[in-house]
């Protein structure tokens, strides 16, 4: 199936329980467990028992993850209402040809795995979970991206607290957009998953058929295909920039494919050689120089 590209505007509320405050933890330093404190919803003897349930050593780090939660839904209520978080999607006939992708007639390379984690493990490609051109039968991959109103972190530019919170907010506001959109394409859209019930940790885990690789993320670590997909889905619509290295202004914004495969699963791309290095530019027909510098962390030493 196909789509015509749709824009889609949230509320904070409609996205607030899509956070993933693990990842919001992480970005102030916090291990993962501190992150249990936000499914502890507005119940102080309930926060007081997670406290003591922590080491005495490791109390006064929890006492801190309290209340940065607090502040950080403080936060979110303050802005809920006078800002928006946007997305954008279109769903794509494609086919697969080798390492690339045909989406809507326009080639899309990929880069292929060339190390394995397991001696019994195939070397992976995102074309690998789509219908090859060769089949003569069309398939559907999903193209999206999602942002924040840059108008959220200029609120708050004059306190280097509260604009240190809103940017890290801004960046989980930006993934629970994706993570929202990728559930209504899943079971409303594209349809593929009409049953799916899941509870909010198990959508969290991922625990859904099929993926959504974001540019620059492993599975497709070259973040010059940001320009490439710009051209499909046109994320100016929901105001992103591209700079001229591909970055996303702004910088709270999320882009990337979906794929529905049952089998398609996330993978590190890793390192590649210099054969692959010059394949992969000749097919994106761009100097192999220019790639080296996309791609500096994925190249053989």
């Amino acid at each position: 199936m196909k789509t015509d590209i749709t824009t889609v505007r949230y509320d904070i509320h409609d996205l607030a329980e899509y956070i993933n405050w693990i990842y919001f933890f992480h970005a102030w330093g916090f291990q993962p467990r501190y992150a249990a404190i936000a499914d502890i919803h507005g119940c102080d003897a309930c926060r007081a028992g997670w406290l003591a349930s922590f080491p005495e050593a490791e109390r006064a780090k929890a006492a801190e993850a309290v209340q940065l939660h607090k502040e950080a839904v403080r936060m979110l209520n303050k802005i809920d209402g006078k800002y928006k978080v946007y997305a954008i999607y279109r769903l794509m006939e494609a086919n697969a040809e080798g390492d690339n992708l045909w989406l809507e007639g326009t080639l899309f390379p990929l880069l292929r795995q060339q190390t394995r984690v397991r001696p019994d493990d195939p070397f992976l490609c995102l074309s690998d979970f789509v219908r090859p051109l060769s089949s003569g039968i069309k398939d559907t991959v999903g193209g999206f991206a999602t942002t924040i109103d840059p108008a959220m972190e200029e609120e708050f530019s004059h306190d280097d607290y509260q604009s240190l919170l809103i940017k890290t907010l801004g960046e989980r506001l930006a993934e629970a957009a994706a993570e929202k959109i990728h559930e209504t394409l899943r079971k409303e859209v594209w349809g593929y998953a009409k049953d799916e019930k899941l509870t909010m940790k198990q959508l969290l885990n991922e625990d859904y058929q099929g993926i959504r690789p974001a540019v620059g993320y492993p599975s497709l670590p070259d973040i010059s295909v940001s320009f490439l997909l710009d051209k499909l889905i046109d994320m100016k619509r929901i105001g992103i920039h591209l700079t001229e290295n591909g970055m996303m202004q702004p910088h709270a914004s999320v882009c990337g494919l979906m794929f529905a495969h049952p089998a398609s699963r996330y993978f590190s791309v890793g390192k590649i050689d210099e054969e692959q290095l010059m394949d992969y530019a000749s097919r994106r027909n761009i100097d192999a120089d220019v790639l080296r510098k996309y791609l500096a962390a994925n190249l053989q030493p």
